[in-house]
C-alpha cells in the first residue's frame, strides 16, 4: 500500500477521533485507562461571583494543575497557597501520589517552588525570550 501525506491547519473530527482511538488502543496495552476526573477550586467574592481559581484534573495517580489565576487584589493574601493545598488534599483523597504543572518565566515558578515543587524540565524561547518551566511534587499522606 502507498501513502500520501496531507498538511492541514485543523483535522476533521473524524480524523482526530481515528488518531485518538488508535493511540488509546495502543496505550491500553501498557497502562490503565487515563480518564481524567476534573478538579476545580474556585475563589468567589461576597456576591458569590467567581473571581479566580485553580483548574486541573486527576488521572493515573497524578494531579495536573492546568491553570491557576487570581486577580491582582487577591494576590499575596495566602489564597493561592490555599488553592494549591485544597487541590493537593483532594488529589490525595483520590489516591494521587504526585502533582505536575507548567508555568512561564513571567508567571509563578517561585510561588510553586515555595510550596515544594521542583523543576524537571525547561523549554527555552517559549515564547521567544521567555522560558516554560515544568514542575512536580510528590504528595505524602495527609
Amino acid at each position: 500500500m502507498s501513502y500520501t501525506l496531507s498538511l492541514e491547519a485543523d483535522a476533521r473530527p473524524e480524523d482526530r477521533n481515528l488518531i485518538l482511538d488508535g493511540l488509546t488502543a495502543h496505550n491500553l496495552k501498557f497502562a490503565p485507562p487515563g480518564d481524567v476526573t476534573g478538579l476545580s477550586v474556585l475563589v468567589r467574592d461576597d456576591e458569590n461571583r467567581t473571581v479566580g481559581g485553580l483548574l486541573g484534573g486527576t488521572f493515573w495517580g497524578w494531579l495536573y494543575i492546568e491553570l491557576l489565576w487570581l486577580p491582582e487584589d487577591a494576590r499575596h493574601e495566602g489564597i493561592g497557597t490555599r488553592l494549591v493545598q485544597m487541590a493537593e488534599d483532594e488529589a490525595r483523597a483520590r489516591g494521587c501520589y504526585h502533582v505536575y504543572l507548567d508555568t512561564q518565566s513571567f508567571q509563578a515558578r517561585e510561588f510553586y517552588e515555595k510550596l515544594g515543587y521542583s523543576l524537571f524540565g525547561v523549554l527555552d524561547d517559549f515564547p521567544l525570550g521567555h522560558k516554560r518551566y515544568y514542575l512536580q511534587k510528590a504528595l505524602t499522606s495527609p
